[in-house]
């Protein structure tokens, strides 16, 4: 089963220092269909950092995601949602694998039968009057 980034492209910044910022909102395990309705819920959610005060909002299906563009009092910015399969994650957790038992000739040799355990308590016959003691 795939691994899917649902993931924003945000316009950050004013001015001369407006620019595009990448992160992944979270991951999803399955279908491609199923990654896209799980994005289709964060454009719900989500609220940009910008233009602190929105004038209209607008969300664009695209063939990969979403694009959400809002218009702020002088200028317009965008947020770009997308689905993309996780192909390589350089700090994803290892699996562990299951160790499997060596089987060596001695384990396949039948085993000799076990001598029956005494028990640690026994009754004991006093001889003399044919009582059982609980001694040992």
């Amino acid at each position: 089963m795939a691994t899917w980034g649902l993931i924003v492209e945000m316009t950050v910044g004013t001015g001369e220092r407006k620019h595009i910022e990448a992160s992944v909102l979270a991951h999803v395990e399955g279908s491609r269909e199923e990654a896209l309705a799980e994005l289709g819920e964060w454009i719900g959610r989500y609220t940009p950092e910008h233009p602190r005060s929105p004038k209209r909002s607008r969300v664009f299906r695209t063939a990969d995601g979403f694009l959400l563009v809002v218009d702020g009092a002088w200028q317009s910015f965008s947020s770009r949602f997308t689905v993309a399969e996780l192909v390589k994650d350089s700090a994803a957790p290892t699996p562990v694998p299951e160790p499997t038992p060596v089987r060596t000739p001695e384990d396949s040799a039948p085993r000799p039968p076990r001598r029956p355990r005494t028990p640690l308590w026994r009754p004991r016959v006093r001889p003399w009057t044919g009582t059982r003691t609980g001694c040992r």
